[in-house]
């Protein structure tokens, strides 16, 4: 199997691959590198024949905190896409679609922080299983834009996405069952032998009439108009930064730092490192 940084790649049970995004000092944070060694494993085990389906899951204390904002994220994306305005969300995008997109299942296990793009990585998966004491949310809406995938209102609904977009605020994994992000939660003792035991019954139908069952939903939902939504709101996430307020929040970021910026962000709210800094 290949040798990867900024992943970790195992066969836990019989026609089962999973990847552990492993980059658990930065809460996994999902810079270009780790997103194309991520993307490569994923194409991988859809072409290999001995694997059925596929388990994405994070190292360490959480799934993913989002995307790595200290890097560029303009630099080495794993695939290309087209340049000019709003090329970062049509990426983030494009790669969602194509884990939709690929035969095999995906299966998302989530514990801890799953925040921006970490949610967008979580939706993007074809089932999702949470600890019940998951943090997932998109906390960006308070600073610089709507989502790259803007998946809450389908997986959702409007007034659960209208509520989360216009807080910020994060749900725990129980909450993100009930609103329809996850198919179910866990106690986190019980998520990984939980995640193994769907994987495992996944596994037994044949992998040629899989990915008929796994397209018959996805077109379903083509047919609403999911996929034309979701790419429309690239526009907007591009729009949004040109804002004042995205511009000062980027103006911060550069002048006194991401972790200042994201503390003074969630002051106000309570929730984020504010949180995490009352608690201590």
């Amino acid at each position: 199997m290949t040798d990867y940084q900024f992943i970790f790649v195992d066969d836990p049970i019989d026609n089962v691959r999973r990847i552990t995004l492993n980059r658990p000092d930065k809460r996994n944070a999902l810079s270009n590198a780790l997103r194309s060694e991520l993307f490569a494993a994923l194409q991988s085990a859809d072409r290999d024949d001995k694997i059925s389906v596929t388990i994405i899951r994070g190292a360490g204390p959480c799934f993913s905190a989002g995307y790595d904002l200290a890097s560029d994220t303009r630099q080495n994306q794993p695939f290309y896409t087209a340049p000019g305005l709003g090329n970062w969300p049509r990426h983030v995008v494009e790669g969602g679609f194509l884990i939709w997109d690929l035969a095999k299942p995906v299966i998302a296990q989530v514990h801890g922080h799953c925040l921006a793009g970490g949610s967008e990585l979580a939706a993007s998966c074809d089932l999702v299983y949470v600890a019940d004491d998951a943090k997932i949310g998109y906390p960006a809406v308070r600073s610089i834009s709507p989502p790259d995938n803007q998946f809450y209102p389908w997986v959702m609904g409007m007034r659960r996405a209208m509520e989360l977009m216009l807080t910020g605020d994060a749900m725990s994994g129980s909450e993100a069952a009930n609103y329809g992000f996850a198919n179910k939660s866990f106690p986190l003792d019980m998520l990984e032998a939980g995640v193994l035991e769907i994987a495992a019954r996944v596994a037994k139908i044949p992998s040629d009439l899989q990915q008929i069952n796994k397209r018959a939903v996805h077109r379903q939902m083509e047919a609403m108009g999911m996929r034309q939504g979701i790419r429309a709101g690239t526009e907007m996430q591009a729009l949004a930064m040109a804002t004042e307020t995205t511009k000062a929040f980027i103006a911060q970021v550069q002048g006194k730092g991401l972790t200042a910026a994201l503390t003074s962000r969630d002051s106000t709210f309570g929730d984020g490192r504010t949180a995490e800094t009352l608690a201590e």
